[in-house]
């Protein structure tokens, strides 16, 4: 039976991301936001691979693309006095004409993630069976065989209760359909002892021959600078002790640019745009479906933000959640199909999330120096054999050194359990 309605609480990128791509399909949604406009936040602004393939398939890949650029790569770098490179991996430009070809098609592509809201919420506005409802707080939630429903706070004051096959939840960290499913409290996993301030700020590295992404390694100092438009914004996270008041890190924020940042600017040489101090987790739910309900992205899991798989992950969510809603939409599978999506989706976060994420913060501050990461974190190691390959063609084509693998991949295909014998969207 085709699905009546469905439900998607949030309406940050994932929500919105899930609710274009299922009114594509021919099914009926309803985005119910309980904010009044999308997050303008410094977040996440760098897609991979992984997920510009889904940007493709909801049809806003080309748009993305024209409204941001495609990054030089990323380097490690030493905080000396010339910030070395340490080791570095390319994002090479295709050929005139080869744009659209394998593997260029779906390389890495930056823009700042509330840019992308923007085109997502428009996109979902011009699709028939989609809308969305701003300044709608869900504050319960219920469910019985045949459906589920939540009830919710509207912009005048009323409370009204609203019916679909299924909820989704894509609220964030701070779930109310977490919440309401496990409890408040509920959300195995820990917390770092260190905390980020995420910035976004105007500054002219184009002195210092900076790429267009880079980590520093460093007990004390360790961050990231990131191009993330092409008019000069930058974004530069930084790690901070952890217990501090907001009042005691905007306090501390101009001598941490002054040690970290190429020339040692004082407030008068940089435009600070966005200050945003957060805690960081490595968290996830021990169900990400339970009946009706479901859950994706930052409100299934969380994990810190260096290397960006915390938002891959999220994204990569909405491809196999869809996917499997539209395969019960379309008679290709029954809805068991969403216990295996609640399967694979966490034992991907376990497995690879998780452990790489952790490991991509740690490198950058667990060393007394960068020249001992260098020697003795197995990443860095990597690389550099790679780099030493590529500079020794001799030594590569006799087989000696490493050479790099490709990532592992956060998506899961689930078409792969339907029955193919129902119909195609």
């Amino acid at each position: 039976m085709a699905i009546s309605k469905i439900i998607i609480v949030g309406a940050g990128p994932s929500g919105l991301l899930l609710a274009l791509l299922l009114a594509r399909a021919g099914i009926t949604v309803e985005l119910l936001e309980m904010t009044h406009e999308l997050d303008t936040n410094p977040r996440a602004s760098h897609y991979t691979s992984d997920s510009c393939v889904i940007f493709d398939r909801a049809g806003i890949l080309d748009q993305v693309r024209t409204e941001g650029f495609s990054p030089n790569g990323v380097s490690w770098r030493k905080l000396d006095a010339d910030k070395t490179r340490l080791v570095a991996l390319s994002n090479p430009d295709p050929a005139p004409g080869e744009e659209n070809d394998p593997p260029f098609r779906h390389r890495m592509v930056c823009l700042p993630l509330h840019r992308l809201g923007k085109i997502l919420e428009a996109a979902v506005l011009a699709q028939p069976t989609a809308s969305i409802h701003y300044n709608y707080k869900v504050v319960e939630l219920g469910q019985d065989e045949d459906r589920a429903w939540v009830r919710v706070e509207t912009p005048n004051g009323t409370t009204e209760t609203r019916e679909a096959a299924y909820v989704v939840g894509c609220d964030g960290a701070n779930s109310t359909v977490r919440r309401r499913l496990f409890g408040d409290w509920v959300f195995p996993g820990f917390t770092w002892d260190r905390q980020i301030v995420a910035t976004n700020m105007y500054y002219d590295f184009s002195p210092y021959g900076y790429d267009d992404s880079q980590f520093f390694v460093h007990p004390e100092h360790w961050h990231m600078v990131a191009k993330i438009q092409t008019d000069g914004l930058h974004r530069v996270t930084y790690g901070e002790v952890g217990g501090l008041t907001l009042d005691e890190l905007r306090a501390r924020q101009p001598a941490k640019f002054q040690a970290v940042l190429p020339g040692n600017p004082t407030p008068d040489q940089y435009k600070l745009v966005n200050f945003s101090p957060y805690k960081v987790h490595q968290r996830c739910v021990d169900k990400m479906r339970v009946g009706r309900f479901l859950l994706a992205a930052d409100a299934a899991h969380l994990c810190n933000p260096f290397g960006g798989l915390g938002l891959t992950g999220g994204i990569a969510d909405v491809g196999s959640l869809y996917e499997a809603l539209v395969g019960i939409h379309t008679a290709q599978a029954d809805d068991s199909i969403l216990d295996k999506y609640d399967e694979v989706r966490r034992r991907i976060w376990h497995d690879i999330i998780n452990p790489v994420s952790s490991d991509n913060m740690r490198r950058l501050f667990e060393y007394p120096d960068a020249d001992e990461a260098m020697e003795k974190d197995p990443f860095f190691r990597m690389l550099a054999a790679a780099q030493n390959v590529a500079a020794h063609k001799d030594d590569e084509e006799n087989g000696e050194g490493e050479v790099l693998s490709p990532p592992p991949s956060l998506q899961y295909d689930m078409t792969q359990h339907y029955n193919h014998q129902g119909r195609r969207p």
